[in-house]
């Protein structure tokens, strides 16, 4: 069916023109070769068909919301992404952009009007980045893709009936030059096991860079048997994999990539624990994501690949949303996670995103342990409805009361819609909720079950739109955040101990490092240990005397110790422990005889829960009195948007958080002198520089959780490990919940789901 549109109305359903020779042809070139995250200028000529193109007809095209190229504009020649178009009769064109002006996933609409006629073979020029008048073009989306398309639709009649052209233009946009390598180990072995090391190198935005003949060096804080000095990469390789390496005793170990011309260091690789009897190991997984058959971008087996084979992941699943997924694309997905599933090597998870309105329980997560199970939808908006299958179900209470007999598992989610817990939530089938995305951090959906009572575990996912799972960038975008990673602690790497594992809660969230984390909790006497829940019917228990993250635990004692080890993939800057909604203690690896010259200033939270939540903190720090030997950001995504040290006393940013924190580190010509102002677009502040100190100085800023902290750190802090035991005390008639939240001093961070304990 065509498409009838005017320039002010919503555009309902897409069909591709039956007859080119009738509407016509489009060619698309280019100024330059289209890397990601360049500036590119692209000359898009559409030639008429016999319809010509009668007056107050034209042309629209559109690109995926995804997409985060610079926006299209028509104001400013000398700006990026200024766009032009003439007709080659010398027809006045009048020419919108509307970046939601178009049906899902194609938001972002470019629409010329003729105001004369056209006759076939006139054609229409469109400069999207017009060079000509001072423009340094259009910068193109940061992410790669092997078939970036313009959609491109014409309205030959006037009518306001718009096709698709059949030759709508595609280009292949490529990564840019290395420059952050990878190094990916896993997380758990015992001695002599043997393992592999995987390395990559990543451009400005995070796609993984040609590394034809790139040469490196290797080395280690430990032996390592089997680790060659130096390697080569082969042409066109984007990875390599050292495989066939040991290690004979039990230890921490890092491996280190550096020049080897220069020796200067060049990324360290995630911490990896070598020890004897590791009856859990840690596997890491991204299962929430989508691609260009939903609103994403490349296929999904193209997903799948680059899940396993450049993000290193153990584990992936597909999270599309449920009123895009066709009967034929449900079965597509099934067939791809049936045929990547690999235990031992790469699992992989049939599922969805049942995403239903936030009115009637909001976004959620469901997975299947085993494919060719039905797909529940919440609605049936951008698929056909009379699909073979009409089993929708329109709120979360549906959902949980059609997945009751099902062999599945759910997770609440935030993103454009947020899941709300309250309305609906069924432990039994809804182990966990996800803390952090590439959407940002979401503490208050943990917040909002705890008080509601349930227990819950935390997960960490990216539903990144790139498709670049388990190394998901924001990009230029909306998204605030690099994507979440959950480490799952599993007897082994297969499906029935994934689901095991994860009803059991055995897992907890990170923002995409992979920090080693272990809690645990000790008991005098010996605990009823809870195989499943206990709210929801018959469960399995055994007596122990220690219980792991997620357990449910009876006792008789007042008392219990919580144990934490952590081993960061950066200097750990604090560790809160928490029981349910109160920090009991902030733990650091420093005292404050460690201080120093450098302060550090976070900004953090958001406006809202829902999609616009994002929070604008730009703004700048001036220091009288003193100066700035050295800046450097936290969590700026955005490489098009670093903070800026204008001169030595003055710095400059522009920033945005959702739920998740952003800040700079200023290292002080002095350490006491002077004072320090801070204006930013949510509030100003000066303070005396010798008044800034271990503890957080605190400025509330509205919205939710929204502030700005201003506190004082070593000069340089190496320690990247932390262990200590709390003695808790259990609280009467309800559980007792402690978790940790991690904080690491580059801006990564990671929660342990709770340890439930109730007394008897």
């Amino acid at each position: 069916m065509p498409v009838f549109l005017d320039f002010n109305c919503e555009v309902h359903i897409v069909a591709v023109a039956p007859d080119p020779t009738l509407i016509g042809h489009v060619s698309l070139k280019t100024a330059r070769p289209p890397i990601a995250g360049s500036y590119c200028s692209l000359e898009l000529k559409y030639r008429c068909g016999k319809y010509g193109v009668d007056d107050l007809g034209g042309l629209a095209v559109c690109f995926r919301s995804a997409n985060d190229q610079t926006p299209l504009q028509t104001a400013a020649p000398s700006a990026p992404g200024y766009i032009t178009a003439e007709a080659s009769n010398g027809a006045a064109l009048d020419i919108k952009y509307d970046p939601r002006g178009f049906v899902r996933p194609w938001y972002k609409a470019l629409f010329i009007r003729t105001k004369q006629f056209l006759k076939e073979g006139d054609m229409i020029t469109v400069r999207i980045g017009d060079t000509r008048q001072g423009s340094p073009g259009l910068r193109l989306q940061t992410f790669c893709e092997h078939r970036f398309k313009l959609k491109v639709l014409v309205d030959p009649i006037a009518t306001g009936e718009f096709v698709e052209l059949k030759d709508s233009p595609t280009l292949t946009i490529s990564p840019d030059q290395p420059r952050n390598w990878k190094l990916v180990t896993p997380t758990d072995i015992e001695p002599w096991e043997i393992f592999r090391l995987n390395i990559k190198a990543e451009d400005a935005w995070g796609n993984p860079a040609d590394l034809s003949g790139q040469i490196i060096g290797l080395r280690s804080d430990s032996e390592i048997n089997g680790l060659p000095d130096r390697i080569r990469f082969k042409e066109s390789a984007r990875y390599m994999t050292v495989s066939g390496l040991s290690a004979a005793e039990a230890s921490d170990i890092v491996i280190e990539a550096f020049d080897p011309i220069t020796g200067q260091s060049l990324a360290l690789s995630n911490p990896l624990r070598v020890r004897t009897q590791t009856s859990l190991r840690r596997y890491w997984s991204d299962l929430h994501g989508q691609t260009e058959e939903t609103i994403g971008t490349n296929t999904a087996r193209e997903y799948f690949e680059f899940a396993r084979d450049l993000s290193f992941l153990d584990i992936c699943g597909h999270q599309g949303n449920d009123f895009q997924i066709t009967d034929e694309f449900w079965y597509e997905l099934n067939q791809l996670t049936a045929e990547f599933n690999e235990p031992g090597r790469f699992v992989t998870l049939p599922g969805y995103e049942w995403s239903g309105n936030t009115g009637v329980g909001g976004d959620h997560n469901v997975w299947y342990r085993y494919e060719g199970r039905p797909i529940f939808r919440s609605s049936r908006a951008l698929i056909d409805r009379q699909s073979e299958q009409n089993r929708d179900c329109v709120t979360a209470a549906d959902l949980f009361a059609a997945l009751r007999d099902e062999n599945a598992l759910v997770t609440a989610h935030c993103g454009g819609r947020y899941a709300d817990v309250r309305y609906a939530h069924d432990g039994k089938i809804e182990p966990s909720v996800e803390i952090h995305s590439c959407w940002g951090t979401f503490e208050w959906i943990v917040r909002d079950a705890f008080e509601q009572g349930y227990r819950v575990g935390i997960v960490g996912a990216s539903d990144g739109h790139k498709g670049r799972p388990g190394s998901s960038y924001p990009g230029a975008s909306k998204f605030g955040a690099y994507g979440g990673h959950t480490g799952h602690l599993l007897a082994e790497l297969s499906r029935d101990a994934l689901f095991e594992s994860f009803r059991r809660r055995h897992h907890y969230a990170t923002t995409g490092a992979r920090i080693w984390l272990e809690t645990s909790a000790s008991f005098e006497t010996d605990a009823d240990i809870f195989h499943g829940n206990p709210d929801y019917g018959p469960t399995v228990s055994e007596q122990q005397d220690s219980a792991i993250m997620g357990d449910i635990v009876r006792i008789s004692d007042d008392l219990f110790k919580f144990n934490v080890s952590v081993i960061g993939t950066a200097p750990i800057e604090r560790i809160e422990l928490r029981e349910g909604l109160d920090t009991l203690e902030v733990l650091r690896p420093y005292d404050r005889s460690d201080l120093g010259r450098r302060i550090r200033i976070i900004w953090e939270g958001a406006e809202s829960r829902g999609r616009g939540r994002a929070a604008v903190w730009d703004g700048d720090a001036t220091i009288r009195g003193n100066r700035v030997d050295r800046l450097k950001a936290i969590n700026f995504w955005n490489v098009e948007r670093l903070p800026r040290l204008v001169d030595d006393t003055r710095v400059e940013w522009s920033s945005f958080t959702t739920g998740s924190f952003a800040g700079i580190d200023l290292l002080l010509e002095d350490a006491d002198a002077g004072r320090l102002k801070v204006s930013a677009q949510a509030i100003s502040f000066e303070l005396d520089i010798a008044e800034i100190g271990f503890e957080d100085t605190i400025f509330p800023a509205g919205g939710l959780g929204k502030q700005l902290r201003v506190y004082r750190l070593p000069d340089a802090n190496p320690r990247a490990s932390m262990s200590f035991s709390s003695i808790i005390r259990v609280r009467e008639r309800h559980d007792t919940r402690p978790y940790v939240c991690v904080t690491q001093e580059d801006g990564h961070r990671a929660w342990s789901s709770p340890i439930y304990v109730f007394k008897e």
